[in-house]
């Protein structure tokens, strides 16, 4: 069932429809849903092996420039999209990541959207939601456990303990857990040695349970995990320790998907919740699939700007997944081309065509990235309060007359779908191939779609100076010696066909977030690599940038709040 405009007014008025009603507007049966309370169900595993030969849907990837401490509106502007969509007649379907307790409780606040472009319900899914967050924790604070319980009872597999490399995770931000010393207080203790704690969407786990797409493949990538090397160097895996059985088991309920909807009532599943500045930024393969075999279109996010979510969406979730998007939708707010072009914080709310006009240059780099990427590309001009005629005028005439892109103004925040439909129009325009949208300096694809940056035969300090190169703008890279050291280890020890994780700053193309704009000719320094079989990658850390987050001077928790009817209330 699609919905009018009128309809969807009264939807909102309503509440929320029965998650069953939901799930019947993609055809998908009650006796498939397994329900978390009434507005939220899990589709049975069982009963998604029958969409395998269903046709696919287009995939269109939700973007955004290089954004601003206060966010320019992707998770919004991807479900005001979806809306719009269904208001027009198309059977749509947004595919979104599981907000963390981490930055719902400590500076970004909840991951649901906002205004009247929302997936409900809301805190609940900013909070616990179905617990899958908590299975991650469980599975891989479960292999961390069963490694020092070997180490202690004599070690069989020889693991050298000055450098086992499997950290504990925890779903909260914390700095004290950075680097911690275990094993204290005697032998029964354990063995002691130095670790910490990495925020649970940065686990390998996470990573590994977005990638896969069946049971089989979950407990074959969780048997890959290296955790850590004997003392002849050679990496010791999860399987060795015999862990990656019952990590698929704490796992099992978990990996089903989690339908949803927004508040107009557009179907959403919402599941798995990786970071893009520290891991791949995408929802579960598992949802995607199964949303392209449900509906014509799927509207779906990578985090943070096109540099992060979008380069990594292709090079390790479609590498892995063969799931390409058909088109992308760049997101972009004037106070963010304000920002790139100088004003001050205090400024960002005030028109300044200048500004604007300086900050361009981060656009201009992001729809180069969309097109090195081989992406149609539109781009969502997503309003705000103070945003002045001049300046909307002057980036939509930019991206017509400078950059070849059509963009459409967006009102969803507070409008809902009405409020893109524009945008909506458009996007259907270009992936029925009538040529507006694409990026006039796209190089030609020979197949017409999306592409990788690299292939997996180039070494891995070729992949990431690729990345550094043709994605952020650098000349080129500076690798420490300890990364060089690990880096060549791990090209030798066979891993060197991997792609290669990014870990840097969202706040700049580079890696000095304090360079707005489009810097260009920097270097990018590469500190650390750390290696994730199992998920597939390795993981690079570039510059300044932790695993583990700490919390701002005045965390959100300190606004939530449960009135005696339980009505939650706080989250930003």
């Amino acid at each position: 069932m699609v919905a009018s405009s009128g309809q969807a007014a009264s939807r909102i008025e309503k509440g929320p429809r029965p998650i069953a009603e939901v799930a019947s507007d993609l055809g998908i049966p009650e006796a498939a849903l397994v329900p978390y309370g009434r507005d939220a169900a899990k589709i049975d595993r069982d009963w998604l092996r029958g969409l395998v030969s269903r046709p696919r849907g287009r995939l269109v990837l939700v973007t955004a420039i290089t954004p601003t401490p206060a966010g320019e509106g992707k998770t919004t502007t991807a479900i005001g999209l979806a809306d719009a969509l269904r208001r027009l007649g198309r059977r749509a379907v947004v595919c979104l990541r599981e907000p963390s307790l981490g930055p719902a409780l400590g500076a970004k606040g909840g991951g649901t959207g906002g205004g009247r472009a929302r997936v409900v319900p809301s805190e609940r899914i900013d909070l616990h939601f179905t617990g899958d967050i908590h299975a991650v924790g469980a599975a891989h604070n479960l292999l961390a456990a069963l490694l020092d319980n070997h180490l202690h009872w004599g070690n069989a597999l020889g693991i050298d303990p000055r450098r086992p490399c499997w950290r504990r995770v925890l779903d909260l931000d914390d700095r004290a857990l950075r680097r911690i010393v275990l094993g204290l207080g005697g032998p029964g203790n354990g063995v002691p040695r130095e670790s910490g704690f990495d925020i649970t969407a940065a686990s390998e786990v996470m990573a590994i349970f977005c990638l896969a797409r069946d049971l089989a493949e979950l407990e074959d990538r969780l048997g890959r995990i290296v955790v850590g090397f004997d003392r002849t160097g050679r990496p010791v895996s999860a399987a060795e320790l015999e862990a990656h059985r019952a990590m698929t088991v704490l796992l099992s309920e978990a990996l089903a998907p989690n339908l949803v909807q927004t508040l107009e009532g557009t179907p959403a599943l919402v599941h798995g919740g990786p970071f893009a500045n520290i891991a791949h930024g995408c929802n579960s393969a598992i949802a995607t699939a199964t949303a392209l075999a449900l509906a014509e279109v799927v509207i779906t996010e990578a985090g943070f700007g096109a540099d992060l979510g979008a380069e990594k969406f292709v090079d390790i979730k479609s590498r892995a997944t063969g799931l390409f998007p058909d088109a992308a939708v760049l997101v972009v707010s004037l106070r963010a081309l304000r920002y790139h072009g100088g004003a001050e914080h205090q400024a960002l709310e005030r028109p300044d065509p200048a500004a604007v006009a300086r900050g361009l240059a981060n656009l201009e780099r992001h729809l180069a990235i969309l097109a090195r990427l081989g992406l149609p590309t539109v781009v969502a001009l997503n309003r705000f309060e103070h945003d002045g005629a001049e300046e909307l005028a002057l980036v939509t005439e930019a991206c017509r007359d400078r950059f070849g892109v059509q963009a459409a103004a967006c009102s969803h925040y507070r409008d809902g779908g009405a409020g893109a439909l524009a945008l909506a129009e458009l996007l259907l325009a270009t992936l029925e191939g009538d040529g507006r949208g694409v990026f006039s300096s796209a190089p030609p694809s020979p197949d017409g779609g999306a592409r990788l940056l690299y292939e997996d035969r180039l070494p891995l300090d070729e992949k990431i100076r690729t990345v550094a190169r043709e994605i952020y703008g650098a000349s080129d890279i500076v690798v420490e010696k300890s990364a060089a050291e690990v880096l060549a280890g791990l090209q030798a020890g066979g891993f060197g066909g991997l792609p290669v994780c990014i870990a840097k700053t969202p706040a700049s193309l580079s890696a000095d977030p304090r360079l707005r704009g489009a810097p260009r000719d920097f270097l990018l320094p590469v500190r650390e690599v750390r290696l994730a079989a199992g998920a597939g990658f390795v993981v690079v850390l570039a510059g300044d940038v932790t695993t583990m987050p700490g919390l701002p001077r005045r965390p959100a928790a300190l606004d939530l709040r449960i009135d005696p009817s339980g009505r939650v209330s706080g989250l930003r």
